[in-house]
């Protein structure tokens, strides 16, 4: 009777322990299946946001000294006062009179990214003179270095000595893009106009 009694009731006594560890293991099997749903679920612009506010904080920081946005200006119009006779010689009948620009950055361009991409063409510009082969992927690493994101610079090709690119600089409604050839000390960094919205093509640039 004894040895019988012993042995019945040490059976519950396991069940019950092998119940508890069959329990836990679901839970913790439960929590890492959350957790993981957690991570997959999570926000797309969770991830990468921080090099964005970067870039935002980048250009706000270069144009902090330029005036605020504003339309651009439209060229002047109306008629020309006359002056006084005899006190300038009167230009010849045939002279071509200068004509004001109705397209291109200085009437798209408001005068904050006017201000602006004279800024940034100088920084870019400095930062490429002293670059030996300016291949692609240097003229890349430089931009990244300044502050410039991937997905902003396009066209990135080389073309014998000359790496070409366009930087897409639009920013509170702006529609400033630059113009870019990197050849050593021949450098040359040009403005231009982008679309308001959309994708990005490069438009008219400083002539």
């Amino acid at each position: 009777m004894t040895s019988t009694f012993a042995r019945s009731s040490r059976r519950p006594r396991l069940t019950l322990v092998i119940t508890a560890v069959a329990a836990l293991t679901l839970g913790a099997c439960g929590t890492e299946k959350t957790t993981a749903d957690r991570e997959q679920t999570k926000p797309a612009d969770a991830v990468g946001g921080q090099p964005d506010a970067a870039f935002t904080a980048m250009l706000d920081k270069i144009a902090q000294s330029c005036p605020p946005s504003a339309p651009p200006e439209a060229p002047p119009s109306g008629s020309v006062e006359t002056l006084p006779s005899g006190s300038v010689e009167t230009p010849p009948s045939d002279a071509i009179e200068p004509i004001a620009p109705t397209a291109g950055p200085e009437v798209e361009l408001n005068a904050r990214d006017w201000c602006a991409s004279n800024l940034h063409e100088e920084r870019i510009a400095q930062a490429l003179w002293d670059l030996g082969e300016p291949t692609p992927t240097k003229v890349r690493a430089i931009l990244n270095d300044l502050g410039y994101l991937d997905e902003r610079i396009h066209d990135l090709e080389q073309s014998g000595a000359t790496t070409r690119f366009f930087l897409d600089l639009r920013d509170k409604g702006g529609r400033l893009c630059l113009e870019g050839s990197a050849a050593g000390e021949k450098t040359v960094v040009d403005k231009c106009v982008a679309p308001e919205t959309g994708p990005f093509t490069a438009g008219e640039r400083k002539q």
